[in-house]
């Protein structure tokens, strides 16, 4: 029989049902992990912007703390919806003598602030007090 050039037979042209559907499945499969992906990360991302909220409060809040002499005891308060609480406690490490010869005394200052959305976070830090004159 005569061929034309660019003629094929009939069962040589194109795909097979079972070859698109075996191509399809694995594009399925393929955008359902990156699907997984996209939605992994943005659970991230929400967690670490509520993460990063309360660390900005919590610097605001010890940006605004009372002089060093004014500084003792506990207080609560709320922050743009944050509820804190402030406690001011004897800094107590072992092995230091707290009754050496120095003109400060330090102390732990703890600031607990939770979100309005449940979330709490905790910022300790030491801050030098000038020593009550004897």
């Amino acid at each position: 029989m005569f061929r034309m050039a660019g003629f094929r037979h009939p069962r040589e042209a194109g795909f097979t049902i079972l070859e698109a559907l075996v191509t399809l499945a694995i594009i399925a499969v393929a955008l359902a992990a990156i699907g997984r992906l996209i939605a992994t990360s943005a659970r991230g991302a929400s967690v670490l912007a509520r993460h990063l909220e309360l660390i900005e409060t919590a610097r605001a809040i010890e940006s605004t703390l009372p002089a060093r002499e004014d500084l003792t005891g506990s207080s609560t308060g709320e922050h743009a919806g944050y509820r804190w609480r402030l406690d001011v406690v004897p800094f107590a490490v072992p092995g230091i003598n707290p009754d050496l010869p120095s003109p400060w005394v330090p102390q732990t200052v703890v600031i607990m602030l939770r979100s309005p959305s449940g979330p709490a976070f905790q910022l300790t830090t030491v801050r030098l007090r000038r020593k009550a004159k004897e």
